[in-house]
């Protein structure tokens, strides 16, 4: 009986075709397909598996005389900045063997070379071969290349993400305008949901058509017959692709495993990805803590602790930091799953018992205490294993997750999380009394409170809980995808006063981050500048007018559905108005008991079947596939899914359907930090495929 378990066991046997190529090799990685490998095993699992050496995918690297195999695993098509790169790496080595791995399939290469029609073999590969052995410099030496979709890593025991296309995001209807002004007046599209595959530029069907063979090929490792479901355009674009796929017709005749899965868009809830109402320890160590460089999903972890070294300007940079993929150690990977789905509180906790138990196999000292779990009181329990190399060493998973606790609780930036919470309340019972410029309006006097030229960063105001830049466009995030729930008035009064509102609200914002004395992460990316100094006051203007640009239409992410149209429940007077997640009321759908059909979670899978059945349906009783018909579940989000999301499906199941097997998929592991970087800068329609 198939089981999700199934599905997480799948990236490890996939990277098992990698592992197999390495004995004695030096493997050159892109951090995509490094960061997949980091939740699956590791560097680890390639040095094992015999590889000499890891190194970068960099034009600056080499190999010595001594080293004469290679391995290139990319996340790209094997066209343009890519080639260049093992091109240089090849030329400047003395390789007499080289094996290239990409997780884009042949047929995809083919699709990028405007190459129409299934060919033969692979002659894209073939030809690749050919000049890999010309840059080696001798014909007769071994090059092959080959197609492995190591796309999928498993980043919890209900987790399977995608690092390879991360910033994969949906369209917002900001985007329709770039569609559009390359069609005829005549074909212009009214909606998102009107854009077909083809009307897509080039780059992004390359990525939804590289997802969906990926999928399609975990299906077939399984033995699995899927029915699709969609919510959302760009879901809709790649179950389609998924269904059409030319290898999954024949799969389907002949799987003997059932399963649903559902896509969903993550622009259909953008609320629950910026909102602070998450009572979740790893959605916090996420959002505190500095990203792993490289990585997406992982956090750098302090390790100084565990050490006698003394903290200095210098010594931060002695140490490798540590993680939270602990993948060598079963007992860490439990603790990592209980810090993944359980309420704050519970989490810390679990992580004061794991110390307190691996300290008490160790016979290490520690000086118990009750009560509420401190940082401190966390490093006292920490501290005694830094004088036991082997004690170190057996619970070096669980100490580094223990570390990563303690950083993120004395973290001075933690007390704005409920800050932000408490503004969010605030905004959601204002939204059922007033109209969306008064509620709006209420922001403007944060933004002219940090405005004078004595206002200080972001990380040394006075107050640790006053909100700063990052968190103030996490609120205009948060406010405009509701902005459909406010109290209607005259419309266009309502109009005019908004125009106006946002016009002041541009020049505050744009004054407060021209007067940070250090940029956050997070401006940097959006403002596309490292230092202050390089700030101008138009370039932050620009930004700020842009961002108002995108927030005007994320509240209309969700008017094409005809159900599930609201995120938001009013006050009756007796209970606080309230958020509902996306999420949940999905799951609602699903797991109803009289198995109700909701036209907003749409039916992909079925082809000219479905088109038929829906036809004898005017006039017969016809049974349409339901999500909740088969043993699993795959819920996949595309453009991300919060750990508190992780946490409500997992309580939704139990409560509602125990017996079924769910596992989400997402692009993504989100912190509420991630959300503006991926409205704002990402290229929603040309993502980077290596072109």
């Amino acid at each position: 009986m198939l089981t999700a378990e199934d599905f997480l066991r799948f990236p490890l046997q996939i990277w098992e075709k990698v592992l197999s190529k390495v004995k004695k090799a030096v493997v050159f990685m892109d951090d995509k397909c490094a960061e997949s490998l980091h939740w699956s095993g590791g560097a680890a699992a390639l040095l094992e598996a015999g590889a000499r050496n890891i190194k970068q995918l960099s034009s600056f690297e080499a190999c010595a005389k001594n080293e004469p195999k290679a391995v290139f695993v990319v996340s790209t098509l094997l066209k343009g900045r890519t080639v260049d790169i093992i091109k240089d790496i090849i030329s400047l080595s003395h390789f007499q063997y080289c094996v290239v791995v990409t997780t884009v399939p042949h047929s995809v290469h083919l699709l990028a070379n405007n190459v129409s029609g299934d060919l033969d073999g692979t002659p894209v590969f073939e030809q690749f071969e050919e000049k890999l052995c010309e840059w080696m410099g001798n014909m007769n030496y071994t090059a092959e290349v080959m197609h492995v979709p190591v796309v999928l890593t498993p980043v919890s025991q209900q987790l399977l993400l995608t690092p390879t296309f991360a910033h994969l995001f949906p369209l917002l209807s900001h985007d329709l305008g770039e569609i559009n002004a390359k069609r005829p007046e005549k074909k212009k599209f009214g909606s998102l949901t009107d854009v077909d595959m083809n009307s897509l530029p080039a780059e992004l069907q390359i990525e939804i058509k590289s997802l969906a063979s990926a999928l399609n090929t975990m299906f077939e490792a399984t033995g699995t017959r899927e029915e699709s479901f969609a919510v959302g355009p760009m879901s809709r674009f790649i179950a389609a692709e998924l269904a059409n796929h030319h290898q999954a017709k024949n799969r389907r005749k002949t799987a003997p495993n059932k399963a649903s899965v559902i896509f969903v868009d993550r622009t259909m809830d953008i609320t629950g990805a910026v909102g602070h109402h998450g009572d979740n320890l790893a959605e916090k160590i996420l959002t505190v803590l500095k990203p792993l460089p490289g990585h997406v999903t992982d956090i750098q972890v302090d390790m100084l602790e565990l050490t006698t070294l003394q903290r200095t300007p210098h010594s931060q940079n002695i140490l490798a930091p540590g993680c939270l993929a602990q993948t060598q150690s079963p007992v860490a990977q439990s603790l990592w799953e209980a810090m993944l789905t359980s309420k704050h509180k519970e989490g810390v906790m679990e992580v004061r018992r794991h110390l307190v138990e691996a300290a008490s196999k160790e016979k290490l000292p520690i000086k118990m205490t009750m009560g509420r779990v401190t940082p401190e009181q966390l490093c006292s329990y920490i501290s005694p294993f830094r004088n036991s190399w082997g004690a170190l060493e057996n619970h070096c998973g669980v100490l580094q997750l223990a570390l990563a606790t303690a950083q993120t609780l004395r973290h001075p930036n933690l007390p704005r999380w409920d800050s932000c919470l408490a503004f969010e309340r605030l905004l959601l019972q204002a939204l059922g009394d007033s109209d969306f410029p008064a509620v709006l309006r209420q922001l403007l006097p944060l933004m002219q409170h940090h405005e004078g030229p004595d206002s200080s960063s972001s990380g040394s105001r006075s107050r640790k809980d006053e909100c700063g830049p990052d968190e103030l466009i996490l609120l205009l995030v948060y406010l405009y995808s509701l902005a459909d729930e406010a109290q209607p008035s005259d419309h266009h009064a309502e109009e005019e006063e908004l125009e106006k509102l946002e016009r002041e609200l541009i020049g505050a914002l744009t004054l407060l981050i021209t007067n940070q004395t250090e940029l956050s992460p997070m401006l940097q990316k959006l403002t596309g500048c490292a230092d202050p100094e390089e700030l101008s006051v138009e370039r932050a203007h620009t930004t700020v007018e842009k961002m108002f640009q995108t927030l005007q239409g994320l509240s209309q992410t969700r008017d094409h559905l005809k159900q599930l149209r609201s995120v938001y429940t009013e006050s009756d007077g007796v209970h606080q108005a309230t958020y509902r997640p996306f999420l949940r009321q999905i799951l609602e759908q699903v797991f109803h008991p009289d198995r109700v059909e909701c036209p907003d979670i749409e039916h992909m899978s079925g082809g000219l079947t479905d088109l038929l059945k829906t036809g004898f349906s005017m006039f017969m009783k016809v049974s349409r596939p339901h999500p909740g018909d088969n043993p699993v579940l795959l819920l996949f989000v595309v453009g991300g899914v919060t750990p508190s999301e992780l946490r409500l499906i997992r309580e939704m199941v139990t409560a509602h359907k125990p017996g079924t097997q769910v596992l989400v998929l997402a692009t993504r592991l989100l912190r509420p930090t991630d959300v503006p970087e991926l409205l704002f800068t990402t290229n929603r329609l040309v993502p980077d495929v290596g072109v």
